[in-house]
């Protein structure tokens, strides 16, 4: 008989929110409209887990009461219903399954559990095959997924093969050249034959023998485009231009490349003519002209770096920040949450490698139209729909979790990225300057490995996507996706943050594509691997496995092997495995071995030729004169002009994409990605903080982006250069300072084969950028290539997408939403030429102005003009504050122009600008409309059209579930201080796997006058467990406070948040703790978020104890959105019955950030009607009139009766989902009203006698 226990737990109908997307996909997106009823339903198999143990975990951790029904063993089903189960493929990463591990380990630090998990579907309704299918291949990405048996296993443990030994290649070295090409076409490779050849050539001059497999793998792995830049690195023998008008522009930009670079290298022969070489030359001229002074120059390149200065405390020190943009583009086309989730998590790796804090993301991904429909999907590849939401969940997702702000989200829409999507992160960082050693690895410096274990999650990933796809492809690349562990990868983030650890790096390196053999392999040139060291997730990997597996959230450092007890407790201490995996050599030679074997054994020299040398011709296409993208039919009609422009899907609105990602963690954020009063102004792009701990900064990070697919597909050198042109315009547009500027480029392309037309479009690319970059002399000096977006016949459109990042000043930061009536709007334009080329001394001229007017105080809002022209400007400056405009008697069809890089000012009057090529716009009002002549459209009007466009895809609103409402006010205050008074006031905020506002939290504290101690909660080991315990036991009975701060407590899994929490905090040690700060001590406790999910599963809310659920107690679940939601609300005060609401008063409204994913406070109407009767329902999501609402956005996630907050019925535990946290002077600057509701201020007083 089977010893594993299964479970199955079902949402509650009101609460079956996964359930109801699948019903509205089946019957909407599918057309079945048969199905008469969806359930989904989790299923847990479990071994190795006592009896006392499963019982409280089966109400605890697998379930929760109020929310949830569960069947244990079976579930009641219809005799007609179609049941299938869908579970991960072995070796893929099972969050839920890990987190439910690692919950009840809590409850027996003894006991090992093993839980595997299924989803399973019960379908109600007629059905045919075909129908089942549709709905099965709905649910089933065969990528990472498959169909689970319904049988219940006689075990879970599973038992692995012994690998065999590595595979020598017999008579390799003298095979004939047809027995090389059978050999080579039958292993799949990246590389070329040419490259195969090379090899063989190798081992049989050089080494004299014959390679094993793995060496063949390793070659190939680093050698692939992804890791070399093969493509860009290509010599390019014989370039031409084709005949036409554009010829002479493009042409004379690249004799003055060939001019500039023979300056750079005179007298060098080693340097070639490359895309490579074009790419970094602007950058090398600038250098070696003096213009260069800020750059970080190391031989340890993990991202740009630049010094800034940074203001702290109105003192300057100097910092690095770092930037790098990445994509992930194979990957999230054939696993979009997996691929989107990884794409984020290798972007924060590289910097976070040179020991930066990364801060803040942006994302930019391009796509085909996400409406069409299933039956225009072509065969072979995922629904665009699907790819696009899916993979907005696992960039969020990852984000989120490890509690990166992102600040900016766009999507561009084209059909050529229906061959391969752009999945595209850029991220930046910072860290002081004195705690970044870039030092030279020397011989018996030892490695270590950090992080996460070794899987064959990624396996192929560097050379999967360094290939082109075809149909056959698409089904059998699934070990190419890595799958992301972002708690993990938070854990790392704490330990670079630490100056003390940070300090005895001497180099580093994370793994990302091509695993060990390139992340350990890079760091020095001579390097002795044990593949044996290598920490495994499970048993049964090759050598070479473990060699190339891409599995993610590592770390490779080089250390002094004195140093190596230090780095490991450090590790542990943060709750990270670490192992020593290599030492350092002086004999240049890469070599790896494996169960007592050598299985690779590698000349640096050779290796470092990236296989054999390639040769181009290119021949650069032109533009058609006659089919320009800036040419606008004459317009008759404003108002339908109007509805045209902002339908757009180059225009439209995103909001429902932007709020699945958190805009406010780390409470750096000073541009709020929607803006004005009413949150509907949309800004161009990101600015946060410099993240420094414990103290306060003015300096801050401005970052853009910019790109046209349009303009690209008609001219990749106009695409470019006007890519780059809208970056800087933004950024001007911001307030900041173009004049120093750094770019980062992304480039993606279509295989390129041996076509010279195909080369062709990257030269003329870099061209347009090399001519911008000469002319305003900013350099690019990083980027990133993708060139394998094609799918058989279809290829991407030409892309360059320029980022632009400078440091700023946060007073000189210009928000984008018009300010009021009375003013004028003035369009500051760019002259071009006959070429469509900006006179580019012109371009400085302008731009100097403006910066000029913006730093006199005479700018009041700006905004620049991009597809949509100024009619897309207008609108979306106008929307934030409800500001009518009255546009100018101009010639409308003037006022849609692409004109990239034109900025539109909001000045007093029509005689502050004075500029040559500027012409008054327009002239703002009160009426809440657009006019033009005797035409006009109110701006909600135009908000319902633009908002219109994607909202089924990416919905910003929901049906309430519910219009019934409480509302009940509370004068009545507790006592307002302790009868103890302290001198000190210590907080205890324990750091939990997945807590992500520790930092924010902590400051909130301090900067209220506390001490504040945070207790990093370990669970690697029996022994970490215990340890911590007795830690945070012993930190909460010398506090007078404890917070729990927001985050994903073990990634919000299983299946709900705050559970992990809440299970931590039930060992008896921790409860009894808890018990007497409260019933004895007068503590204090506070959750938000997380923190409140996990106090009111633990009953400290409402009930003020520890005790266990019952189905009619208040909970908190999934947002009825069906997402997670990051925005601001406004939350009215109802209650001041406790002493955190000392500084408040009843009707009092605060604007506040929320980001939750499970905020919709739930209970049953007596519950509800009691906690108002006793006043503890403090604060309620209220509408723009201050009325409590079930109406979204208003009221974010369904919460009943609008509940945002709650509390003890003494006051003294109070639990709210805004971050009320994330506030304080220099930040949100276009966010309008309170934001301070001086919760923290209040706690600290309580025990200081009321002061």
């Amino acid at each position: 008989m089977s010893g594993v226990k299964r479970v199955f737990v079902e949402k509650k109908k009101p609460y079956a929110v996964k359930a109801k997307e699948l019903y509205d996909e089946i019957t909407d997106y599918l057309g079945i409209k048969t199905v008469t009823g969806v359930r989904v339903l989790i299923r847990y198999d479990i071994e190795n887990l006592s009896d006392d143990t499963y019982k409280k975990a089966l109400t605890t951790v697998f379930s929760e009461p109020p929310v949830d029904d569960v069947y244990e063993m079976q579930f009641e089903s219809g005799s007609d219903d179609y049941v299938f189960s869908v579970e991960y493929l072995p070796g893929q990463f099972d969050q839920r399954a890990d987190s439910a591990e690692q919950c009840v380990k809590f409850f027996n630090e003894n006991e090992i559990p093993v839980i595997k998990t299924a989803t399973t579907y019960v379908i109600s309704g007629t059905l045919t095959d075909e129908q089942k299918e549709k709905i099965k291949e709905l649910c089933i990405n065969p990528v990472d997924s498959r169909e689970a048996d319904s049988k219940i296993p006689d075990t879970l443990v599973t038992e692995f093969k012994v690998p065999a030994d590595v595979i020598i290649f017999d008579g390799f070295k003298d095979m004939a050249e047809a027995d090389l090409k059978e050999l080579y076409d039958s292993l799949g490779l990246a590389m070329t034959f040419k490259d195969f050849i090379f090899i063989q050539e190798y081992f049989k001059n050089e080494e004299k023998r014959d390679p094993s497999m793995t060496e063949i793998r390793v070659l190939d792995t680093y050698w692939s485009d992804h890791c070399r830049h093969t493509t860009f690195a290509t010599e390019l023998k014989d370039v031409k231009f084709k005949d036409g008008f554009y010829r002479k522009p493009m042409e004379d930009t690249y004799k003055k490349y060939l001019s500039d670079r023979a300056e750079i290298y005179k007298g060098r022969k080693d340097k070639f003519v490359c895309l490579m070489d074009l790419a970094l030359m602007a950058m090398k001229k600038l250098k070696a002209e003096g213009k260069l002074n800020d750059q970080e120059e190391s031989d340890e390149i993990n991202a740009c770096s630049i010094v800034v200065p940074v203001t702290i405390d109105g003192k300057e020190e100097e910092w690095l920040v770092n930037f790098k943009n990445e994509t992930h583009n194979h990957p999230t086309e054939i696993e979009p949450f997996g691929g989107a989730a990884t794409c984020l998590g290798g972007a924060i790796r590289d910097p976070l490698s040179g020991r930066a804090y990364v801060y803040q993301s942006m994302r930019i991904t391009g796509a085909g139209d996400p409406r069409k429909s299933l039956d225009e999907t072509m065969k072979g590849k995922l629904p665009q729909r699907k790819i696009c939401q899916e993979a907005a969940h696992g960039f969020s997702s990852y984000g989120n979790q490890i509690g990166l702000t992102t600040g900016y989200v766009h999507e561009v829409y084209d059909d050529g990225f229906v061959a391969k999507r752009m999945e595209l992160g850029a991220v930046v960082a910072a860290a002081p300057k004195d705690q970044v050693k870039r030092l030279e690895p020397l011989k018996d410096h030892i490695v270590l490995l950090i992080g996460g274990r070794t899987g064959r999650d990624g396996i192929g990933g560097a050379t999967g996507s360094s290939k082109s796809h075809e149909l056959k492809t698409t089904t059998t690349a699934g070990a190419e996706v890595q799958k992301g562990n972002p708690v993990e990868e938070r854990k790392i983030q704490r330990l670079f943050r630490n100056k003390a650890v940070s300090e005895k790096i001497v180099r580093c390196n994370d793994f990302g594509a091509g695993g060990v053999c390139v992340a350990v392999g890079e760091l020095a040139p001579g390097l002795n691997i044990n593949l044996d060291a290598v920490l495994k997730k499970y048993e049964g990997l090759t050598g070479t496995e473990l060699a190339i597996s891409e599995s993610q959230e590592r770390m490779a450092i080089v250390i002094e092997e004195s140093d190596e007890a230090f780095i490991k407790q450090a590790c542990i201490d943060e709750n990270l495995e670490v192992v020593r995996v290599a030492t350092v050599t002086d004999n240049n030679r890469l070599t790896m071995s494996y169960l007592g074997q050598t299985i690779v054994d590698i000349d640096r020299a050779f290796l470092d030729k990236n296989g054999a040398s390639r040769f181009q011709d290119i021949e650069v296409k032109l533009p058609d004169f006659d089919k320009t993208p800036f040419t606008n039919q004459a317009q008759t009609s404003f108002v339908e002009t109007s509805k045209e422009v902002l339908s757009r899907l180059s225009v439209c609105g995103q909001k429902g994409l932007v709020e699945r990602f958190d805009s406010s963690i780390g409470n750096g954020t000073v541009l709020s990605p929607f803006g004005g009063k009413t949150l509907r102004t949309e800004t161009e792009g990101m600015a946060a903080l410099i993240p420094v701990l414990g103290k306060e900064t003015t300096t801050c990070s401005l970052m853009s982006h910019g790109y046209n697919p349009l303009i690209s597909k008609w001219s990749p050198y106009h695409g470019a250069m006007y890519a780059i042109v809208e970056s800087v315009a933004k950024i001007v547009a911001m307030g900041g300072n173009y004049h120093t500027i750094r770019f980062s480029f992304q480039e993606y392309f279509e295989k390129l084969l041996d076509d010279p037309k195909r080369w062709g479009k990257p030269l003329a690319a870099l061209l347009g950028a090399y001519r911008v970059q000469s002319e305003l002399k900013l350099p690019s000096i990083g980027g990133k290539d993708s060139m394998s977006g094609s799918f058989e016949d279809l290829d991407v459109p030409p892309t360059l997408v320029s980022f632009a990042i400078t440091g700023a000043d946060v007073k000189d930061v210009i928000t984008p939403e018009l300010k009021g009536a009375g003013h004028t709007l003035v369009e500051v334009m760019l002259p071009k030429d006959k070429f469509h080329v900006y006179d580019f001394d012109a371009l400085k001229v302008q731009y100097d102005a403006v910066m000029k007017l913006m730093q006199d105080g005479k700018v009041y809002s700006s905004y620049t003009v991009k597809d949509g022209g100024v009619i897309e400007a207008v609108y979306k400056m106008a929307f934030g504050n409800a500001v009518g405009v009255e546009l100018a008697d101009v010639a409308l069809e003037t006022l849609i122009c692409k004109d990239y890089g034109n900025i539109i000012l909001e000045v007093e009057d029509d005689n502050v600008v004075t500029l040559d090529h500027t012409r008054i716009i327009g002239h703002t009002n009160d009426t809440h409309v657009i006019s033009y002549q005797d035409e006009s459209l109110s701006l909600d009007d135009a908000y319902a059209i633009y908002e219109g466009v994607l909202d089924d895809v990416y919905p910003t609103k929901e049906k309430a579930p519910t219009t019934d409402m409480m509302m009940k006010d509370c004068d009545e205050r507790t006592v307002l201080h302790a009868s103890k008074i302290y001198d000190e006031v210590n907080v205890v905020i324990p750091v939990f796997p997945g807590t992500n506002c520790e930092y924010d939290s902590k400051r909130a504290f301090e900067k209220a006058g506390a001490n504040v101690q945070l207790v990093l909660i370990r669970n690697k080991t029996e022994e970490d467990i215990k340890k911590s315990v007795d830690e945070l036991e012993a930190a909460i009975q010398k506090a007078q406070i404890i917070m729990l701060p927001g985050g994903f407590s073990a990634g919000d899994e299983p299946e709900g948040s705050g559970k992990f929490i809440a299970t931590v905090l039930r060992n008896p040690k921790l409860k009894d703790a808890i018990t007497d700060l409260l019933d004895n001590r007068e503590g204090l406790m506070i959750g938000i978020c997380n923190g409140f999910q996990a106090l009111v599963k633990l009953g400290l809310l409402p009930y003020g104890r520890i005790k266990t659920m019952d189905k009619d107690d208040p909970t908190l679940t999934f947002n009825t959105i069906g997402r997670h939601l990051s925005q601001m609300v406004d939350t009215r005060i109802c209650s001041v019955k406790s002493p955190w609401l000392a500084n408040v008063n009843v009707g009092d409204i605060h604007t506040v950030p929320i980001s939750h994913g499970e905020g919709r406070f739930v209970a049953p109407v007596e519950v509800i009607e009691e906690l108002f009767n006793n006043g503890q329902v403090f604060t309620q999501y209220v509408d723009t009139d201050g009325k409590p609402t079930m109406e979204s956005p208003y009221n974010p996630n369904g919460s009943l009766c609008a509940i945002e907050g709650i509390l003890s019925a003494d006051g003294r535990v109070i639990g709210k989902m805004a971050h009320s946290e994330r506030q304080g002077e220099n930040r949100n600057k276009n966010i309008y009203g309170e934001m301070d509701q001086k919760i923290f201020e209040a706690g600290v007083k309580y025990f200081k006698g009321g002061k």
